[in-house]
């Protein structure tokens, strides 16, 4: 219940003090130099706080943006990976640069736009710079009440091009794995077979610990993927092969199945792989395109692209829809065996 109170001071001056009681709520109050102006804040108030607008209004007026981006970065970045820490923070601190300065209140879809447009970054870049922006903007609205929503929402995102799909044809692969095995590293032939075999990333595939991998039964299991689920991954034929003769020989001083001079962290196979690249005569081909490689054998043996996505990772479909036209020929044999069965053979 709002209250409004004349004062007169010792000068003559006349203000109205406003103040609004609601059970629940702590008391808000504020002084105009006009009643009607009082009146019009009394009711504004009232009904705002019994919709719950008013504190998160109040908050956004009280918080900057470098106030938003510390608090994320000290309270939620600690929850992700040390990479992903360092990743999500330094796209926050550009925003930062721009926008750090501006209360929460003050910052619009337009004031975002407007400074999208001085991030001259590929689109898939700008993305992950709005994605993560927008990620603090709805913490900031749903865990701590300091906005009523999320600007980023109304900031149309660049056209992203269509998702990279290289392959291996069958004479490059052969000759990938040829040069992989005259390799100076003796491990870099393995575990191009394993990402081959596996759909592994190579980060997933560079932490791999030997109680993570059980070799008896033909299957490990990785802890830290970039979903944040884990996920069991079969370990069949030469690839099995190949791990149950590295285990013989496994290093002492460290869990990991392929660690560098320093036990506690993996090797570099970058150099290594490079040169196998080159000596097989291999152009616009990354490690990252083993896993495209892995999804593409799949979708052209007839895999679905659900036992795909189970394979790789992913949660969804959207990111094996890229590997839909592979398998064009399985999916015209199962239409062609469902109209044999409902219509006959004609």
């Amino acid at each position: 219940m709002a209250s409004i109170n004349k004062h007169t001071a010792s000068d003559g001056q006349i203000t109205y003090r406003v103040r609004i009681r609601l059970k629940g709520y702590p008391i808000q109050s504020a002084s105009f130099d006009r009643k009607t102006d009082a009146k019009k804040w009394a009711q504004h108030t009232e009904s705002a706080i019994r919709e719950g607008r008013h504190f998160k209004i109040a908050a956004a007026k009280k918080h900057s943006f470098d106030d938003l981006v510390k608090r994320y970065c000290s309270e939620i970045l600690p929850d992700y990976k040390e990479r992903e820490q360092k990743e999500r923070k330094s796209k926050l601190q550009w925003w930062s640069n721009g926008i750090g300065h501006c209360l929460l209140a003050d910052i619009t879809p337009a004031t975002i736009s407007e400074y999208k447009s001085q991030l001259h970054r590929s689109p898939a870049t700008v993305d992950k710079y709005l994605k993560n922006l927008s990620h603090a903007f709805s913490t900031a609205v749903n865990e701590w009440g300091w906005l009523e929503d999320n600007p980023v929402k109304k900031v149309k995102s660049p056209k992203l091009p269509r998702g990279r799909v290289r392959f291996l044809d069958d004479d490059e692969r052969i000759a990938l794995l040829q040069a992989s095995k005259e390799s100076s590293n003796d491990w870099l032939y393995m575990c191009v077979i394993l990402a081959l075999s596996t759909g592994m990333r190579q980060g997933e595939l560079m932490g791999l610990k030997w109680q993570d991998i059980n070799l008896k039964e033909g299957y490990l299991i990785l802890h830290e993927t970039k979903n944040g689920e884990r996920r069991r991954v079969a370990i069949v034929g030469h690839a099995l092969m190949l791990l149950q003769e590295h285990s013989k020989i496994r290093r002492l001083d460290t869990d990991l199945l392929f660690p560098g001079n320093n036990p506690e962290k993996p090797i570099d196979l970058r150099r290594p792989f490079t040169e196998a690249l080159t000596r097989a005569e291999i152009t616009d081909f990354k490690w990252h395109d083993l896993r495209h490689c892995t999804a593409s054998y799949l979708a052209m043996n007839g895999a679905s692209l659900a036992e795909i996505a189970e394979v790789l990772g992913h949660k969804t479909l959207q990111m094996v829809k890229r590997y839909a036209h592979l398998s064009d020929g399985h999916v015209s044999s199962v239409v062609e065996s469902m109209n044999a069965k409902i219509f006959g053979d004609g």
